[in-house]
């Protein structure tokens, strides 16, 4: 009986073997620096980088995610590098880990054909031609022009390497549909055969879609398909870059602009934009602030046309305008037209696209510094490092719920800067909350500009106002977070002094 207890017997091979609450965790006798336990990284490794999710790893792998988190983590080590990085509801592959991805997968395919059972060559049927080709005819009805075919056919389901080489040749298709037919095919295919675009194949398929050489379904196709797995840095990037191509001509947007700053606020929200008065601020300060966003209901222009804020409807208008003003105004559809029609998809999908991200950093007329407003926690670090792709050094991202740089400063905040290419956090303490003040029989926009003018005195906003103008000053002149105190006693000295400075005309 002790034997029994002690033992559990295997009925196949009738052999003995240890019960499982007395085995030792394959992690402890198969160490990361084994054999064994190296290639136990490399199939946990593959399986991360086919799932993009720890959790859907570990089911795949019947560990636990504690155990696959642990062996993420023994990987990076051994390799020096992160492999795998958040980005919106994924974790994406690093450079490193998509140099490696094909190598895994053939490793994982080849040793899952090593464990079939294998069928000698002389008992397989070969396939009768003459029976195959009595199969074949034209299609009864012809496809619809939208209707993309595959950009190649297959009998059978290729393996890695024949992938890689069917894919290899993007680039130098001559057909832009068609080119965008396999860019679409490279980011959609099953798990394991999929991978995000590189910059220059994400620039090459947005420039199609800017050129107005893609089919609507590919649109759609190629926008949901990045918003689901979630983009990357390479990707955004792409997207930004084409974008700029389609509205630069030649030199343009080379000027002496100081600071851009992005405004693509929800049609939905309702709050008062007190960061255009920030915006203003900053102005009166002598330095240039480039502004651009969409109608986002009006309220945005409406604030903008009733402080006097200039508005710009092509960047030229606004390189001119910029040279006799400190500050401008572009909507997106003056200068973008094609971009904001693709913003203007929402309503199709009820979500938003990989555009909604990309709008925030194309910084049109070249301005030296930016300040974005991120609603996303897991896109901050995402916007930061698309920016460093795209040789921005110098930028601050605001934790901001509507898409706006605007700061709250009765909330605890975390920003994410980049000073002179170097990536710096920046953590603020949250204010004491005055009460909230009447508007007194005003509607919104007459109280916002009571506020600016000085009939109407308002604690909280006046916070609002110099906290985001200090954020500004700060990114524009690229000083250190210890100087945050300084900057906003600057800010403060600019609210106090508004209507004292005669702004350039």
């Amino acid at each position: 009986m002790a034997a029994d207890q002690d033992f559990g017997v295997d009925m196949q091979g009738g052999r003995l073997k240890a019960p499982d609450a007395k085995r030792r965790p394959i992690e402890a006798t198969h160490p990361a620096s084994s054999y064994l336990g190296r290639l136990r990284l490399l199939v946990a490794l593959d399986c991360l980088l086919v799932e993009g999710s720890v959790t859907r790893a570990a089911e795949r792998l019947a560990l636990s995610p504690a155990a696959v988190s642990r062996l993420l983590g023994q990987a990076r080590e051994l390799y020096g590098d992160p492999l795998l990085k958040r980005s919106g509801r994924r974790l994406v592959p690093t450079p490193r880990a998509e140099s490696l991805r094909n190598r895994l997968r053939a490793l994982a395919a080849e040793t899952e054909r090593a464990m079939e059972r294998s069928v000698p060559q002389a008992e397989r049927a070969e396939p009768d031609p003459a029976v195959l080709a009595s199969w074949r005819r034209e299609p009864i009805v012809q496809a619809p022009p939208l209707a993309m075919r595959p950009a190649f056919l297959l009998d059978d389901e290729p393996g890695p390497e024949a992938l890689a080489q069917q894919l290899s040749g993007i680039e130098s298709d001559g057909d832009p549909r068609r080119r965008l037919a396999k860019y679409i095919a490279v980011v959609g295919r099953k798990s394991g055969n999929s991978r995000p675009l590189t910059l220059a194949e994400s620039q090459d398929a947005f420039a199609t879609i800017l050129q107005g050489d893609a089919d609507p379904m590919q649109i759609g196709a190629l926008l949901r398909l990045l918003s689901y797995r979630g983009e990357t840095a390479a990707e955004l990037a792409g997207l930004v870059r084409a974008a700029r191509d389609s509205f630069l001509a030649g030199g343009a947007g080379r000027t002496a602009a100081d600071l851009d700053w992005p405004a693509y606020p929800s049609p939905r929200s309702l709050r008062t934009p007190w960061f255009v008065q920030a915006a203003l601020l900053v102005a009166d300060a002598g330095h240039r602030v480039v502004m651009h966003g969409t109608h986002a209901g009006g309220r945005l222009e409406r604030a903008v046309e009733a402080i006097g804020i200039p508005v710009a409807l092509s960047v030229a208008q606004a390189q001119a305008t910029l040279g006799e003003r400190n500050i401008v105004y572009m909507p997106l559809a003056g200068f973008g037209a094609r971009l904001q029609g693709l913003m203007s998809l929402y309503p199709l999908f009820e979500s938003r696209s990989s555009v909604n991200s990309a709008v925030h950093l194309l910084n049109p007329l070249a301005a030296r510094t930016m300040l974005l407003g991120v609603s996303q926690p897991a896109y901050r670090e995402l916007h930061r490092d698309t920016a460093l792709l795209l040789g921005h050094g110098d930028l601050s991202i605001v934790a901001s719920s509507r898409d706006v740089a605007e700061c709250n400063p009765f909330r605890a905040m975390t920003m994410h800067r980049l000073v002179e290419g170097r990536p710096v956090d920046l953590m603020t303490a949250a204010q004491a909350e005055p009460l909230s003040q009447g508007i007194g029989g005003l509607t919104s926009l007459e109280y916002w500009m009571a506020v600016w003018s000085g009939a109407a005195r308002d604690a909280r906003a006046t916070a609002t106002i110099v906290l985001t103008a200090a954020l500004a000053l700060m990114t524009i002149n690229r000083a250190p977070n210890e100087e945050l105190t300084s900057y906003r006693q600057m800010a403060v000295e600019l609210w106090e002094r508004r209507h004292r400075r005669v702004r350039p005309r």
